[in-house]
């Protein structure tokens, strides 16, 4: 399996991808009964996650020469994300004691209570490209605190930072019995998919997810989904400060050019400010930098999948003939890589595909909505439903719109914003049940209801 440099477009190296007899045999590895792994008492594996988390941050400069190379994301975005993904590490080994402690009830009845948390057993953590540390800390870490072994299948995209974050594992304390990675394409995953694991928890795309959740219904085992999203803003009219709006957006749009499921990407304006809204925000957009993602003073490296240049094009395209006006950008950039210029689009609609169908890159659209209801109806018009933001000076009306909008996370004058000590978790398309915070232990375990009567 060839191994591309986004931004050169030429091979970095050649990995050897895993077949149906290299599966089983790392699975039989995973299946060993009595698992030393589990035997540990949960202080022992908290001080070896957080020798982990040590380690990430000793071979920071290594790790992020590796991500961005395979992703073509900007090097310090590559580096912020080892540090974020350790602050992630640090909420878990932390609170897990605490989570994770049994609980008794009635005792002072005859029939006494405990509820106690098991972990449950085998799991497969098919992971994504687009932050291969920080959604792979979501799942991997609080599942090895709980005791579960793991079947972890990095993205094809970012083989080289699964592997990475293998070796560092093992070299922390984690057994091989206990963590296994597979390398390939979608057909690795897939195989997974057939065989006798307790747990599948994957993120990526709704299409995927989907086809996940279906394949595996028939065993009744825990699904977790972490999926796409549309996800909106609300510029509204109590705004004393456009230009600083304008900025924050920016960020929350264009960050990892936009190829995150919680990337701002479309935003709604109320007619007060809308036209200098639209310039502020063409004026922060000019100011980004593409170009080589070793450079530190790129913000925007290349498009990770060369083939999604093709439908960021088809997505401006469309809302053009259907009458929306092109800001900036709007271009693939000639090259050996994969670089799209951040585009803004306004006098936009819901009939355009920039305002419905996920985007993934560098692109948004901008919306005049006339009144608060307006941009509340808008922002719920969508299948997904992960975060929401409202950027207001009146707080008293941005709390009251954030109880109506339908989305897991919602914003107040921020975007694009994740806390381990929330549960990160999507509505509707935008996946099944929530990693982060202590729902995020939760999800790995199985509870166990005892139940003592004195004879």
């Amino acid at each position: 399996m060839k191994i591309y440099n986004p931004a050169t477009g030429k091979v970095i190296t050649t990995l050897e991808a895993d077949n149906v007899k290299t599966i089983k045999s790392k699975l039989a590895k995973i299946h060993v009964q009595n698992n030393a792994w589990q035997q540990l008492a949960l202080d022992e594996r908290i001080a070896i996650i957080d020798t982990f988390k040590t380690n990430l941050l000793e071979s920071k400069d290594a790790l992020t020469n590796d991500l961005t190379l395979e992703t073509g994301k900007p090097i310090k975005e590559s580096l912020a994300e080892i540090e974020g993904a350790c602050y992630r590490i640090d909420y878990f080994t932390a609170h897990a004691k605490e989570v994770l402690k049994e609980e008794y009830f009635n005792q002072n009845t005859n029939t006494q209570e405990k509820l106690s948390y098991e972990p449950l057993g085998a799991i497969a953590n098919i992971s994504a490209w687009n932050y291969p540390f920080l959604v792979g800390v979501n799942v991997f870490i609080p599942a090895l605190i709980t005791g579960n072994h793991v079947a972890y299948k990095p993205s094809e995209f970012a083989s080289l930072t699964g592997l990475n974050i293998q070796a560092s594992l093992y070299q922390s304390g984690v057994p091989e019995s206990a963590f296994q990675t597979f390398i390939g394409g979608k057909e690795v995953g897939e195989a997974l998919l057939s065989e006798d694991l307790d747990g599948y928890f994957f993120t990526g795309s709704y299409h995927t997810g989907r086809f996940i959740a279906e394949k595996v219904a028939y065993k009744l085992v825990p699904v977790g989904l972490e999926l796409g999203g549309k996800d909106p803003a609300y510029v509204s009219e109590f705004n004393s400060d456009i230009n600083k709006v304008a900025s924050s957006l920016v960020e929350g749009a264009f960050y990892n050019n936009g190829q995150s499921c919680c990337a701002v990407e479309r935003i709604y304006v109320h007619t007060k400010h809308y036209q200098a809204f639209c310039q502020a925000f063409v004026d922060h957009s000019k100011g980004l930098i593409v170009g080589n993602p070793m450079d530190k003073l790129v913000t925007n490296g290349a498009i990770t999948r060369p083939q999604h240049l093709a439908f960021l094009q088809d997505q401006v395209e469309d809302a053009c003939q259907k009458g929306a006006k092109l800001l900036t950008g709007g271009n693939i950039i000639p090259s050996e890589g994969n670089f799209f210029e951040p585009t803004v689009l306004s006098n936009v609609n819901h009939s355009m595909k920039v305002m419905y169908e996920e985007s993934f890159g560098p692109i948004i659209g901008i919306q005049e909505v006339k009144d608060e209801h307006q941009a509340l109806t808008l922002m719920n018009d969508t299948q997904y439903g992960l975060t929401a933001s409202i950027f207001s000076d009146n707080e008293e009306e941005a709390k009251h719109f954030m109880h109506q909008l339908d989305a897991g996370n919602v914003y107040m004058n921020c975007a694009d914003r994740v806390s381990p000590f929330l549960p990160w978790a999507g509505r509707k398309r935008s996946g099944l049940g929530a990693t982060l915070s202590k729902h995020g232990l939760y999800a790995f375990c199985k509870t166990k209801g005892w139940h003592f009567r004195k004879a």
